[in-house]
């Protein structure tokens, strides 16, 4: 079990965030550059486009709430456009823009408040986070799944489809004992990794015979 878990976080154990270049940290822009970019991975479209979009739209200035406000609709559906985010990119850029804009009015531009407006409960903040337009379900376990990194009171975060994985490789499947697998600071980047798994059996089958 152990040597599995350890080429796991060796072939794979990246963070979506990292892939995006946040370099995720308790503050407010980081915090924002993930929910953007878990608006993005919502959509039905490859998580390396999404990744792309994300690292196009900070580019163009939308690493921070206001910065996403502040962009133009057009310019927002420019930056999707560059890293072919085109099937939704009109609809994402309305979504991208409108979520800005609650993260300004609700929060002032910053998303440490959310913790404290959930009562750090990980089921109340998923709820929360399901306010902001273009994160339901799927995206609030993508922000839980990655946030957990830095929010220590959303550990463990290991939602069907991280289960989904670990079954796959015969992990367990209790998110208790699997947190106990590897130390805490590697939670986000195992959530991660068997997101990858969950989704790509042909891994899952390599990884195994290793």
């Amino acid at each position: 079990m152990d040597k599995t878990v350890k080429a796991l976080l060796s072939e794979v154990g990246r963070t979506y965030a990292e892939d995006a270049g946040i370099t995720l940290k308790d503050q407010p822009s980081p915090l924002f550059k993930l929910l953007a970019l878990t608006n993005l991975l919502s959509t039905r479209i490859s998580a390396d486009i999404a990744v792309a979009a994300a690292r196009e739209l900070f580019e163009a200035g939308g690493g921070t709430a206001r910065g996403m406000a502040r962009l133009t609709w057009q310019q927002r559906v420019d930056a999707l456009g560059r890293a072919h985010y085109v099937r939704y990119d009109e609809s994402t850029s309305t979504r991208l823009g409108d979520m800005a804009e609650k993260v300004v009015n609700d929060y002032e531009g910053d998303l440490r408040k959310l913790p404290p407006k959930a009562g750090r409960d990980a089921g109340t903040a998923r709820e929360i986070l399901q306010e902001f337009p273009g994160i339901g379900p799927v995206g609030a376990d993508i922000f839980c799944r990655e946030a957990q990194a830095v929010w220590l009171w959303l550990r463990p975060t290991f939602d069907e489809l991280t289960l989904r994985g670990a079954e796959r490789l015969g992990l367990p499947t209790d998110p208790s004992r699997l947190a106990e697998l590897v130390g805490e600071r590697e939670l986000a980047r195992l959530a991660a990794a068997l997101v990858r798994v969950a989704k790509d059996k042909k891994l899952a089958d390599r990884l195994v015979k290793e």
